[in-house]
């Protein structure tokens, strides 16, 4: 019959005998997916840069659309060309229209890196 060893010196015996040879492994693990995290969140902040740059040459693109349009509709003194009615002129004052709010507010607030 082989001699009975206790279960807590065994333990004894192979905790540190584990400790040596998984820390380093238990670190490299935790040191790769750091460096994955880091690389993940880079690589989404460059994403959201890229998306509100295309979004602000949109919104840009749309504008010069609309300023275009614009200046065809209107005289070289700002008097509507071609007979036509200036709308400010026929509404009340009480019933002008509101300036409409952009979404391109803050835009050429330059970008923090």
């Amino acid at each position: 019959m082989p001699p009975v060893v206790p279960p807590f010196l065994v333990g004894l015996i192979v905790a540190p005998l584990a400790k040596r040879l998984l820390k380093p492994l238990v670190r490299g693990v935790v040191k790769t997916s750091v460096g994955i995290a880091m690389e993940v969140k880079k690589a989404a902040h460059e994403a959201g840069e890229n998306i509100h740059d295309l979004a602000a040459e949109v919104a840009a693109d749309m504008v010069a659309a609309q300023i275009v349009a614009g200046d065809g509709h209107r005289g070289a003194d700002g008097a509507p060309a071609n007979g036509e009615k200036d709308e400010t002129a026929v509404r009340p004052e009480s019933e002008t229209r509101a300036p409409k709010i952009r979404a391109t507010a803050g835009v050429g607030a330059g970008k923090v890196h």
